[in-house]
């Protein structure tokens, strides 16, 4: 079935049912009518999938529509599918675990692919231990996106034979299993040869400070920024923005937020959507591509 005419078929039902204030089917009615010009009236309800939605919310949020308001908007959209399911039209619903955008939530900012390189290619003293370390951590980090406490909290065990994945322990002990690029090999196993310069028995972490010790967050935080000014990148870059970026480019050339979700090691798929937020323009680009009713007349 159409969206267009489910979407008018749903609404009629509101209104005859009457078990709802007049109020409240004028904005579903204006909601649901605003996602039906948005998808398109002839797309089948069946080939509305996650991403689609997304898109919308993402116009919605772009245009300074605020978070309260999506979530309305989103709640009507869920109530229409789950309709559209009794009615065994679809077999699950898309909008499911889609959320609104949390309303002054700040998230560090995805560094381009060309700033990325710029930080991960930059020159560095390779006689230098330490130097050679946080190459190790930063390459880690994007490669795999790892939160930082993740990286920093590595044991030597976990990279012994490293062959293309690592296991993680994540938030509330979950574990997870991700990939490691060769470049991120190649950058932890130059740090393992020069680790016992800056080993004295202390800890079996994998990183260490230059006394030995396990190293900190908030050394290897001053030591990116000052990376990231040495090689002219214009904002501030703290660690989580390196995790960050490489879920938005996986993101950004996959489309699959799915995959990101078990990338990132997130429970909800909500918070992935909210946090690999995509400028509009790419995902347009990916949902024209993509999309089966994306350019149908």
């Amino acid at each position: 079935m159409e969206l267009g005419s489910f979407v008018r078929a749903y609404l009629e039902g509101m209104r005859q049912t009457q078990r709802h204030q007049p109020k409240t089917v004028e904005a579903y009615t204006r909601d649901l009518n605003q996602i039906t010009e948005f998808i398109g009236h002839d797309c089948a309800l069946k080939d509305i999938d996650t991403m689609s939605i997304i898109n919308w919310v993402r116009i919605l949020s772009s245009r300074n529509i605020g978070g309260r308001s999506i979530s309305r908007k989103l709640s009507a959209l869920r109530g229409m599918f789950q309709d559209a399911i009794n009615k065994k039209l679809i077999t699950s619903n898309p909008a499911v675990d889609i959320r609104a955008p949390k309303t002054g939530k700040h998230l560090p900012h995805a560094l381009s692919p060309d700033s990325m390189s710029r930080l991960l290619d930059a020159a560095y003293d390779q006689s230098d231990p330490e130097a050679v370390r946080d190459q190790a951590v930063f390459e880690l980090l994007y490669s795999s996106g790892l939160r930082l406490n993740e990286a920093l909290s590595l044991k030597m065990r976990v990279v012994h034979d490293l062959r293309g994945e690592i296991r993680i322990l994540g938030k509330g002990g979950k574990e997870r299993i991700v990939p490691v690029g060769n470049v991120a090999i190649r950058a932890i196993n130059h740090w393992l040869e020069v680790r016992s310069a800056l080993d004295h028995g202390l800890t079996d972490r994998l990183f260490l400070s230059k006394k030995g010790s396990p190293l900190s967050a908030r050394t290897l935080q001053r030591r990116l920024e000052v990376r990231a000014i040495k090689v002219g990148i214009d904002q501030h870059v703290h660690p989580h923005a390196l995790r960050h970026s490489a879920a938005t480019h996986l993101l950004e050339s996959s489309g699959d937020l799915r995959a990101v979700q078990e990338f990132l090691g997130h429970a909800s798929l909500s918070t992935t959507q909210i946090y690999t937020h995509l400028d509009f323009q790419h995902l347009a680009e990916v949902y024209d591509k993509t999309h089966p009713r994306a350019k149908l007349k």
